[in-house]
């Protein structure tokens, strides 16, 4: 598909990379013609320097033949008139649109129609929404659901006193009453998708599939913490502070909000009456035991500066936070670091936002209904997950999997399979049949976008 791009942030640049892989024609507009230059050099894409929200600068970046705009500047109003302007010039066109200030959100959803919008897209509420998931379910660093919430993969750090530090994948029936997968495992900054004679080690990040209804069961057969939240502290006044600060409300959670802008922490005094709204250093230890770290149920660090959501997380786990979330905003280029630290969940704005973008991108591709319904990408970006339907063209239906071993691409994976309402965590007697849904796990290196894409 014909697909321009429309600011090349860090979101912008995400997308580019990600829709670049899955072969489509990409045009980029951005009034950096450094930063423009570079990624049209390093993607082999075109360019084009300047306004984005002008009808000319859209009309000679092609917008008349293009299948999607994808507006994702800075600017909430100038994404809303890029959107609107490449709909005059080409009614068939879909749009994207990244709405950042709250102020704008039921609005713009009320008028989307006005607008033109096929998606509307906002990171920081995508990822307040994904934290406050989290902390709804303590115990797991990162949570994803597929086929209609049937089926969880989940992401968990094996401690020593663990039941499953020191045990082979195959000895797992002995330890869980119901059936689980453990698809991939994150040791130091190397993702394996193992076998059945992987040994597990404490410190290993664990990425389990089990059907939803047997998380509770799951927790508690590893001991991992499962009280309920009541008080959370954010490190932080952003955008994401406030969306969370609402949800939790809602939730009947406390929250309590630390930030150094005095003018910010008046703003959502304001808007959060019902939170705590302190201002002072947070990066100054009293200063977050004045405000009982020590005894809270969670920390959230929601700073603009990945390196200081690193350092708070620290110091919360030091002080023996039982739950601890980082929000961190480069997290390709901090992999290797973050992987190395255990800073409990980490969250992306950039990389959700991406997942939505992508997975839609991929629906339109295709009304075959071959291409993915749900992608997410976890292990930081080293492992994806997509959910397919097995329509008609799927080779290999009602086949054992045991027999398609040899068929598979290594590095490639089928943990579950849901077919007629029920979920059934795969084995080598496990077959998919046309209609049904099946999850499929491999590693960056592959590019899947089709389910028939998984055989070599």
């Amino acid at each position: 598909m014909k697909i321009i791009i429309a600011g090349i942030g860090k979101v912008g640049a995400s997308l580019t990379a990600e829709l670049v892989a899955d072969g489509h024609d990409i045009t980029l507009i951005d009034t950096q013609a450094d930063v423009l230059e570079r990624l049209c050099t390093q993607y082999d894409v075109l360019g084009l320097e300047g306004n984005c929200a002008t009808m000319q600068i859209l009309k000679d970046a092609g917008a008349a033949e293009a299948d999607l705009l994808i507006a994702v500047t800075d600017a909430d109003e100038i994404n809303l008139l890029c959107c609107v302007t490449a709909h005059q010039i080409n009614p068939r066109i879909h749009t994207i649109v990244r709405i950042r200030n709250s102020e704008y959100t039921t609005q713009i959803m009320e008028m989307r129609d006005v607008f033109g919008l096929s998606l509307i897209v906002n990171p920081e509420r995508s990822a307040a929404w994904e934290i406050e998931r989290l902390l709804r379910y303590p115990g797991f660093l990162t949570r994803e659901s597929f086929a209609k919430g049937q089926v969880e993969l989940v992401e968990f750090r094996l401690e020593a006193q663990s039941p499953l530090a020191g045990i082979k994948l195959k000895e797992l029936p002995s330890i869980f009453k119901t059936r689980v997968l453990i698809c991939a495992v994150l040791r130091g900054s190397g993702i394996t998708l193992p076998g059945g004679e992987f040994e597990l080690k404490a410190g290993d990040r664990i990425y389990m599939t089990a059907p939803a209804r047997e998380l509770s069961g799951i927790l508690r057969r590893l001991g991992v913490i499962t009280h309920k939240v009541k008080r959370v502290i954010l490190g932080g006044g952003s955008r994401i502070s406030f969306y969370l600060a609402q949800m939790l409300e809602r939730d009947g959670i406390q929250v309590q909000i630390i930030d150094s802008d005095r003018e910010r922490c008046e703003e959502l005094a304001r808007q959060l009456p019902q939170a705590s709204v302190s201002c002072g250093d947070i990066t100054d230890p009293s200063a977050l035991e004045r405000e009982g770290l020590s005894t809270a149920d969670a920390f959230v660090a929601l700073t603009g500066l990945d390196e200081l959501n690193i350092v708070m997380s620290l110091y919360a786990i030091s002080q023996k936070v039982p739950i601890v979330i980082t929000k961190q905003g480069h997290i390709e280029e901090l992999r290797d670091i973050i992987s190395g630290l255990s800073l409990g969940s980490v969250i992306s704005p950039k990389q959700l936002c991406s997942d939505i973008v992508v997975r839609y991108v991929r629906s339109m591709r295709d009304t075959s209904g071959e291409t993915a319904l749900t992608v997410q990408t976890v292990a930081g970006g080293q492992v994806q997950a997509c959910e397919f339907m097995i329509g008609p063209g799927a080779l290999y239906k009602d086949t054992p999997l045991i027999e398609l071993n040899s068929k598979i691409k290594p590095g490639v994976l089928i943990p579950a399979i849901f077919h007629d309402g029920t979920v059934t965590i795969a084995g080598g007697s496990s077959r998919y049949q046309e209609g049904d849904t099946v999850i499929v796990i491999f590693t960056e290196a592959k590019n899947i976008q089709r389910f028939n894409d998984i055989f070599a």
